[in-house]
């Protein structure tokens, strides 16, 4: 059975909302407040469209029937200079983007597992099996070393001060650049996802 182009798009803004809202609870519980300030801490979905990411991108990736579905939504405002510990929880704040995503498609599994024993419908099944897969794809999308993506902060924050700003520098490439990157380690990331996701459907 198909899902839907506008179902698909529902679980993948769904998806990066809550990874969004996950790095600004994350930052506030390192001291930062600010996302929650500016009122970002929301299931609400208006604050966080980004046109292109959140809209654009995801439109014409499932009309040119493209093998994978990704996008981003507007980041969380975060303000590092409030952080107990600067580096550390830069990296703490990073992580939990990707640590939602996780979360959710286990989440999204163990429904699944429920569902599929109470014989429901393929349609919810399938439902919920794309949002084990997008999850997993966000995940490992982000955890990408490169910036804007979450794996990049990630690195930086694991590396000595002198090095991190050696590769920030080398790595400074555009948004469209990452999305060619990451056509280009396709395979790669195409093997963890199936991966991961046959063994939470076992």
């Amino acid at each position: 059975m198909y899902i839907p182009v506008l179902f698909q798009i529902l679980v993948l803004f769904f998806s990066v909302i809550i990874h969004e809202c996950a790095h600004g609870l994350m930052a506030e519980k390192c001291g930062d407040p600010t996302a929650r300030l500016l009122g970002r801490i929301t299931l609400n979905p208006l604050p966080h469209i980004d046109i292109f990411g959140t809209v654009l991108l995801p439109l014409m990736l499932v009309l040119l029937r493209s093998p994978f579905l990704i996008g981003w939504a507007k980041p969380v405002p975060v303000n590092p200079n409030n952080f107990r510990n600067y580096r550390l929880d830069q990296a703490k704040v990073a992580a939990a983007g990707a640590g939602s995503n996780l979360l959710l498609a286990l989440s999204f599994a163990l429904i699944y597992q429920a569902a599929s024993k109470m014989n429901r419908t393929d349609f919810i099944l399938q439902l919920l099996s794309l949002g084990i897969y997008i999850n997993l794809l966000l995940a490992f999308f982000n955890l990408i070393p490169f910036p804007p993506l979450d794996g990049s902060k990630i690195l930086f924050s694991l590396l000595p001060s002198n090095i991190s700003l050696k590769y920030y520098r080398f790595t400074q490439i555009s948004p469209f650049l990452v999305l060619i990157l990451f056509w280009l380690i396709w395979p790669l990331i195409h093997f963890l996802v199936n991966f991961f996701y046959r063994l939470l459907l076992w």
